[in-house]
């Protein structure tokens, strides 16, 4: 059995192949109502956590509750052991993480449409996805928390990516020798991405990615949470009342058609009206950010007559986000008649992962770092810090195996002082610019009296004269995880760190 897994902000969809159709399962809750996704919630109960719709229904009982875990991931520093509070008690992320999705493998089995399947199946390959931004921490994560959970992953594609599969299979007729390329936006629950993708025939190269980690559904729904209080009389609400409110927000913004002119919510048990066009004027700055953030991408496409140069296609809007008719009004006026919605937006995602899990599928993928790595080292004794660029982020991941970066040197001093970031690109002095995000201190020891030492905070960095040969050996694996080899040429001492982990 091949399946796509879309962990979401909001909700996890999942897609599995069928003989060259690729539908989305559908889950039942515990009154026995099917829905074509799984609640991305996770409650507390007593003293343990549920999750799911188990969640969802512990949540509507007055229970403490998290939504939009996946925007912890996103967050710099973030780590295995980073505490996520839930209520009163607080868990390790990873815990939290794995805990969800070993419930979401629960479910497939034994409250899905495909669970007798999946149950007897000898062999279950899944392809999982991260937002095209997600940093090295994120991937590793997502990763780790599917495989603990008993989940066998084939493969790590980034969002916009996979839709872009689900793009061509669906909208294949599109593609041409001079149209080749399809612009994703990608806006989901709690991210937005974009990626600008060139396929001839079954071979999709992703030419570019740009992202936001917290832009998408999530913020509209604050938006139109902030309207409703309004129109209230901006009452004061507890923690609980706010979550519910920003719930019933969310189904009401889910429920609106291009037709819709009032919204109707409760605010503190009283009923309030919202106009549409209100809301939608308040939440267009949302949009203009998303378009903003895909200007790099689309600075020479110029309405009907000129998408880039005429290579593109369409822009393919997908993306729990992009269901809400704001958005392809504006892209539309924007951009004209070449903007398709897909007609899953939610679900576009799992889709393209199912068929990525597709051996049959025959497509294949060439994706991009699209995040640029690095080191601050030590200079001058200790009393100057320089910058060295070590893998650019338009570099393309392998498909297979790793790609390896190597450098070689004397050391000039005692310890080496490793300071690795991830970034989003650099300035014309090789300066890292835009969002940096550090991910690993690493500590060497050059001087052999003190290798073997695994405590050098307290070691001064002193200049040497005459110091080993050291070797930096970085791997990156096709999920864009980086690793990284020290070795003393010199006396054959070595160390191997996880990046981001």
């Amino acid at each position: 059995m091949q399946l796509g897994v879309d962990f979401g902000t909001t909700r996890t969809i999942v897609a599995h192949a069928d003989r060259g159709n690729y539908p989305v399962v559908s889950f039942l809750d515990a009154a026995g109502d099917s829905h074509d996704y799984y609640p991305s919630l996770v409650a507390l109960q007593g003293t343990r956590l549920v999750y799911g719709f188990e969640a969802l229904a512990a949540a509507r009982q007055g229970a403490a509750y998290l939504r939009s875990v996946k925007r912890l991931l996103g967050e710099p520093g973030v780590g295995a052991d980073t505490p996520v509070r839930v209520g009163d008690a607080t868990f390790p992320l990873l815990s939290v993480l794995t805990g969800f999705l070993s419930a979401l493998r629960v479910a497939l089995g034994s409250a899905s449409n495909i669970g007798p399947e999946f149950v007897a199946a000898k062999a279950r390959t899944t392809v999982v996805s991260v937002p095209a931004h997600a940093l090295g921490a994120q991937r590793f994560l997502t990763l780790e928390a599917f495989r603990q959970a008993g989940f066998e992953v084939s493969g790590l594609v980034n969002e916009p990516s996979a839709a872009g599969f689900e793009y061509t299979h669906r909208q294949g007729r599109t593609l041409n020798s001079r149209r080749n390329q399809v612009l994703v936006y990608d806006l989901g629950g709690g991210t937005f991405d974009a990626s600008l993708v060139e396929v001839a025939g079954v071979r999709h190269d992703v030419v570019g990615s740009v992202g936001v980690n917290r832009l998408g559904g999530d913020d509209f729904d604050e938006v139109l949470s902030a309207l409703a209080r309004d129109a209230a009389g901006s009452p004061e609400l507890d923690e609980g009342e706010l979550r519910q409110l920003l719930e019933e927000c969310r189904e009401a913004k889910e429920r609106l058609s291009p037709q819709s002119k009032r919204i109707t919510v409760e605010v503190a048990g009283q009923p309030v009206t919202v106009a549409v066009d209100d809301f939608y004027a308040a939440a267009s700055g949302l949009v203009a950010a998303s378009l903003d953030a895909m200007a790099p991408l689309v600075q020479n496409l110029n309405d009907e007559v000129d998408m880039i140069g005429g290579q593109v296609a369409g822009i393919y809007l997908v993306g729990g986000g992009s269901a809400l008719p704001l958005v392809p009004r504006l892209l539309r006026e924007r951009f004209g008649r070449r903007v398709y919605r897909s007609p899953y937006p939610a679900a576009s995602t799992a889709i393209g992962l199912a068929i990525a899990a597709d051996p049959a599928s025959g497509f294949s993928l060439v994706d991009r770092l699209w995040r640029g790595f690095g080191v601050f080292r030590e200079l001058d004794a200790g009393r100057a810090v320089g910058f060295d660029q070590l893998v650019d982020r338009n570099t393309a991941l392998p498909d297979h195996g790793e790609l390896t970066v190597t450098r070689r040197y004397r050391a000039a001093h005692n310890v080496g002082w490793f300071r690795f970031v991830e970034y989003a690109g650099v300035d014309a002095d090789g300066e890292p610019r835009g969002d940096l995000a550090p991910i690993a201190e690493v500590r060497f020891p050059f001087d052999p009296s003190l290798q073997g030492r695994y405590v050098l905070d307290a070691v001064p960095v002193e200049r040497w004269d005459h110091g080993p040969m050291v070797e930096e050996s970085y791997r990156i694996d096709p999920h864009g995880i980086v690793s990284v080899r020290l070795t003393d040429l010199d006396t054959g001492y070595s160390q191997v760190y996880g990046l981001g982990r």
